[in-house]
């Protein structure tokens, strides 16, 4: 059967391997929930057997994706109808969009449970890891906006209880402020939601919660389309964050335990940055392009005052909460510069940032299980006595600078490289986030692992065997994705041109912002990718 599987390959595969990735967490939940609490040694073990044949799973589906293809791959024929009456279906589908975030999620939850033991009840708190993947991959599977409203709800509440019940300090206030932020912005969507289905059964009698029809089918009219992709906005900007609805993140992040920090970081922030290109982008065309300027701005924000607030910081863990603001600020610049460059760097950066500050967050982690505070003042010189663990953190830490040759330059420089062709004044400013990263991360870095080595910091043991296998995977794809990001970037831009192609299509006066001084090279280098709308779009500034 395997055998007939891998050579159907690519988007004719009739085997369920996307209904999979999310069953497979979801029985893992239920398994592990129905195991009697005394069987401690069981819990962990059906997660990790879960979380690692998702990730299996997942590592197959990449496999036999397609990179020439820039649509919906992996996905039935013949979706199963849920709710005929009202349109609802279990239609499931990846692209070069959400492949990566795919993969990423199928990786770090085995990592994430292999790399921390709860300090108590691991029954509950192994359960919900396992079915708070299941609903990160219906999020970035599903096609369906009934069923994505549901994941992208489920995902709330793991993060609540593990936040309240494994937090540390006041984890209590943490998590009902993360719930309650994140599902003030999830109501308005849902309003929203309704709206456009609603909207569109009355322009075509036809009742749909299909993501791909309602997209093609624009049936909404200019300013409601405006309204309803604000209700979207806010719901995905509060999830992200973007400033200035951000300040629940520092608070979840400081109080989560590590492996909470790991997924929150990882993967679930991602939820919003990919929630704007799959439903913003793709479904409000002229929304998105009418609002870009906004959110370029806002984005810009966020980057700037993410670094000026994380080098403000005393506690090493909110510091790293405060740079990913920063980092997503240029995830959502990239996003609203609505052209190649900018959107291949922000699915790029996605997947980046999930690994260098996923490694980050491990680190500081069990940095605190040594010395039992985050606090910089009262770290120093730990290079001394821990010199493989400095080196992971050094690695780790450049990485997340962005420093050419590991995997944080190549987002980073093709969001600012799109942002500047877009606007080259926002590009500017934003630019000015890099410095800033250096500023806070090299000076955090200074002060906890140089300087002399007294009391309990010279008691401080290095990285553990077990701790360096769990951290050598991300450090070598940190290596890799920096020197050879090719196989990422073949598979991601056929989809981005797809998606930018149908903004073109749905918004007639509107043409993809491309410099004027390399619109030729710009049309060698992506070939047949942009032959759907490179030569009516730009045939006039090539012929200049």
């Amino acid at each position: 059967m395997l055998g007939t599987v891998l050579a159907a390959g690519g988007s004719d595969v009739s085997f369920p391997a996307l209904t999979l990735l999310i069953v497979m967490p979801a029985l893992g939940a239920l398994l592990i929930a129905l195991i009697p609490a005394a069987r401690t040694e069981a819990h962990r073990l059906v997660a990790l057997l879960a979380t690692g044949m998702t990730g299996a799973a997942s590592l197959w589906v990449l496999l036999v994706f397609k990179q020439s293809d820039d649509g919906f791959q992996l996905r039935s024929d013949d979706p199963q109808t849920w709710v005929e009456g009202l349109g609802i279906s279990w239609d499931l589908g990846v692209d070069g969009i959400s492949l990566f975030l795919v993969v990423l999620t199928g990786f770090l939850f085995p990592l994430a449970v292999l790399g921390v033991n709860p300090e108590h009840d691991p029954k509950p708190y192994f359960a919900w890891i396992v079915l708070l993947e299941a609903g990160v991959m219906g999020v970035f599977l599903t096609l369906d906006l009934f069923f994505f409203f549901v994941f992208f709800e489920i995902v709330l509440v793991p993060m609540y209880f593990l936040i309240g019940s494994w937090g540390h300090g006041n984890r209590k206030y943490a998590a009902n402020k993360f719930f309650l932020y994140t599902m003030f912005g999830s109501a308005l969507m849902l309003v929203g939601i309704l709206s456009i289905v609603f909207l569109h059964e009355d322009a075509t009698g036809n009742l749909t919660f299909n993501v791909v029809e309602l997209a093609e089918a624009q049936s909404w009219g200019t300013n409601a389309g405006r309204w309803v992709f604000l209700s979207f906005a806010l719901a995905f900007s509060v999830k992200v964050p973007i400033f200035p609805v951000h300040t629940w993140l520092p608070d979840a992040h400081t109080e989560a335990p590590t492996a909470g920090s790991v997924i929150l970081a990882g993967v679930m922030l991602k939820l919003g940055t990919y929630g704007f290109l799959r439903f913003g982008l793709y479904l409000f065309p002229e929304a998105a392009v009418w609002f870009a300027p906004v959110m370029m701005i806002l984005g810009t924000v966020g980057i700037i005052y993410g670094a000026i607030a994380a080098t403000m910081q005393k506690d090493l863990k909110r510091l790293v909460a405060y740079s990913s603001v920063a980092h997503l600020g240029f995830i959502v610049l990239g996003t609203f510069a609505l052209n190649t460059e900018g959107l291949v760097g922000s699915v790029m950066q996605m997947v980046n940032h999930g690994l260098s500050t996923g490694a980050l967050f491990f680190l500081v982690g069990w940095m605190y299980e040594r010395r039992h505070t985050r606090q910089i003042a009262e770290l120093g010189g730990l290079q001394k006595v821990a010199p493989v663990f400095a080196a992971a953190f050094t690695l780790v830490m450049l990485s997340s600078i962005g420093l050419p040759g590991l995997n944080g330059f190549v987002g980073e420089f093709l969001t600012l490289i799109g942002a500047f062709v877009a606007s080259p004044w926002i590009a500017s400013i934003a630019a000015s986030g890099v410095i800033l990263a250096a500023l806070y991360l090299l000076w955090a870095y200074q002060r906890v692992f140089h300087g002399p080595v007294e009391g309990e910091n010279a008691e401080m043991p290095d990285l553990k065997v077990s701790e360096g296998l769990i951290l050598l995977p991300m450090l070598v794809l940190i290596v890799f994705l920096g020197v050879y990001p090719k196989p990422m970037l073949e598979r991601i831009e056929p989809s981005v041109d797809a998606l930018i192609s149908h903004i073109e299509i749905h918004v007639p006066d509107w043409d993809e912002p491309v410099a004027d001084q390399v619109v030729g090279d710009h049309d060698d280098d992506h070939g047949d990718d942009h032959d759907d709308h490179g030569d009516d779009d730009h045939g006039d500034e090539e012929g200049e």
